[in-house]
């Protein structure tokens, strides 16, 4: 990725490290590294966990349903409501991605977190390590005040990953991904009920606070 590209997007340049874990900006090279892994597969097809089904395509179809959903969230990037997903690799072996939505940030200072793992990496730890990280670096860079999670209540893999981090039980929702009604769970993460684990090395923090909005650039 040419440098330039990261002074102009500065998720680009964003780097959180923690053990083997690593999360960073999604370039040409880990979009696709991405790609191979989606069409590894990422759930099996009986199931579908995510609120927004993309992953309902054929093993053709589905590298560019997920960039085309990638893609969406670049194309209304705002810094009223803005998208962060990072690129996870353990081992440095890119294994899925990690990200928090927003609306309105400066205002309410909170985020939605949601993720995928690569089929061949669930079940490992994995998946707390990378939602652990990117809570620390939300709460300790871009000062968020609280974070948010909604899980279906047929995926006991993200709520256990919930219970381990700290989340509390904050209501439920409904929604209908493939047409008929689904029940999931409103999760909340308070700075001070948040187990945080190893800590977390950061680089390009500061860009990304200014281009958030949370600090002016220097004149």
């Amino acid at each position: 990725m040419h440098p330039r590209l990261a002074e102009i997007f500065p998720p680009l340049g964003l780097r959180i490290t923690r053990g083997p874990l690593e999360l960073r900006g999604i370039g040409d090279e880990e979009m696709l590294a991405l790609l191979r892994v989606v069409q590894g597969g990422i759930h099996a097809p009986e199931r579908m966990p995510f609120l927004f089904p993309w992953t309902d395509a054929s093993p053709q179809d589905l590298p560019f349903k997920y960039l085309q959903w990638w893609a969406r969230g670049m194309a209304t990037w705002s810094r009223e409501a803005w998208a962060l997903d990072l690129c996870a690799l353990w081992e440095g072996e890119v294994v899925g991605v990690q990200g928090v939505a927003t609306s309105d940030f400066l205002t309410f200072r909170y985020g939605e977190t949601g993720s995928w793992l690569g089929s061949g990496f669930q079940g490992r730890g994995i998946g707390t390590a990378m939602r652990q990280a990117l809570c620390a670096f939300l709460f300790d860079h871009l000062d968020f005040e609280f974070i948010t999670s909604v899980s279906f209540e047929d995926n006991p893999g993200s709520l256990r990953v919930s219970e381990k981090l700290g989340y509390r039980d904050n209501g439920i929702a409904w929604s209908s991904p493939r047409g008929t009604r689904a029940t999931s769970r409103r999760l909340l993460l308070l700075p001070e009920d948040f187990v945080r684990g190893e800590p977390i090395t950061v680089e390009g923090a500061e860009p990304l606070r200014r281009f958030i909005g949370l600090e002016q650039a220097a004149d």
